[in-house]
């Protein structure tokens, strides 16, 4: 992150908006580091402002409430994932059987992270009021969005039922991601990876499949 210039202009017209963006930044990194290593219910206000250096009443002003600084907390934090995610399956091109493959790696890497807490969309939904919609809604949100694009990849892989696939990866993936998360083991990604292989391997375009074994002969 860049540094940013100590001296202000008092009459720039820009002032307290580029203020009010900084003191916002920090917010969302604290209240994100905090939420998801402590849990949202443990961390007061007050350990937010203090970790993020900034008074009661900016978030006050900024966010409104705890319960909004959550939100969106959710949302920068489902964002960035789903950019880091998909970016990693997309990266180096190839075909959508080498995408997919990139998903357990991937995974590996974020679990090794010392600051992996697990998913904070599980985490925010698993300490809450499960009949309570608020944090349901943003965590089906953001896996819509993460499944689409696997089924998407799904598809071009020639399987005949692409959103099953999709959700079948899914329940792996966020089987590994809760085990990793107790388990503090990144090895749990390749286990994973074991478990999705066969359903990666079925999903082959029949042609191709028939093509092989030719070629095998």
């Amino acid at each position: 992150m860049a540094k940013t210039s100590s001296k202000k202009n008092s009459n720039s017209p820009h002032a307290g908006a580029g203020d009010d963006e900084s003191a916002r930044g920090r917010l969302l990194s604290a209240a994100t580091h905090l939420f998801c290593k402590n849990g949202i219910n443990a961390t007061g206000i007050d350990a937010i402002i203090e970790e993020a250096g900034t008074a009661k009443t900016t978030l006050y002003k900024l966010f409104g409430s705890k319960t909004n600084l959550v939100n969106a907390v959710l949302e920068s934090e489902g964002k960035q994932w789903r950019e880091w995610f998909i970016g990693a399956m997309e990266q180096g091109g190839g075909d959508a059987q080498a995408k997919l493959t990139r998903i357990f790696p991937a995974l590996k890497s974020w679990f090794a992270e010392e600051r992996f807490y697990g998913c904070p969309f599980i985490n925010a939904v698993g300490e809450h009021d499960k009949d309570a919609k608020q944090f349901r809604n943003i965590a089906l949100k953001h896996k819509k969005i993460v499944l689409g694009h696997i089924e998407k990849l799904a598809g071009e892989l020639g399987s005949n039922e692409p959103a099953v696939l999709a959700h079948q990866l899914g329940l792996i993936i966020d089987g590994a991601i809760v085990a990793a998360m107790i388990s503090r083991d990144p090895g749990v990604a390749d286990t994973a990876a074991l478990t999705a292989g066969p359903l990666l391997g079925q999903s082959k375009p029949k042609k191709k499949r028939a093509a092989e074994q030719l070629e095998a002969v």
